[in-house]
């Protein structure tokens, strides 16, 4: 289906990105995933359908999610994309401002909250 909105995960963990696909699907959304940074900003510019919302991870090899955020932010097709931080940093609320995020979960991740942040910010286009 064409009109579901489409969320990108960028996660390095495996298990934790396949939980949320697998959640983001079971809810009806369509997902892709990338491994870090780099992954995302190279599917993002292939030209392939752009995701609704971004679910971004802020710890991972490669290129972290802060660097992502910034590529992301000079771009401005990219950065009219929402993004939601997900992040197991324990001062979260510290760093956040300078990512300009939609909105953030901390891990271990509340579905129930994950879901309502989804569905607040993943809008089709």
């Amino acid at each position: 289906m064409q009109d579901r909105p489409r969320v990108m995960v960028v996660e390095d963990d495996d298990d934790i990105r396949e939980s949320l696909i697998d959640v983001l699907q079971d809810y009806g959304y369509q997902s892709s995933s990338a491994i870090h940074g780099r992954d995302a900003l190279d599917q993002l510019h292939a030209g392939a359908r752009r995701p609704t919302l971004i679910l971004l991870d802020l710890m991972m090899p490669v290129m972290d999610g802060r660097t992502f955020r910034e590529q992301q932010l000079k771009n401005p097709e990219l950065a009219a994309i929402p993004v939601v931080v997900i992040s197991a940093f324990h001062d979260l609320e510290r760093i956040i401002d300078s990512l300009q995020p939609s909105a953030y979960l901390t891990k271990p991740i509340n579905v129930q909250r994950l879901l309502q942040v989804v569905e607040r910010y993943a809008k089709c286009a």
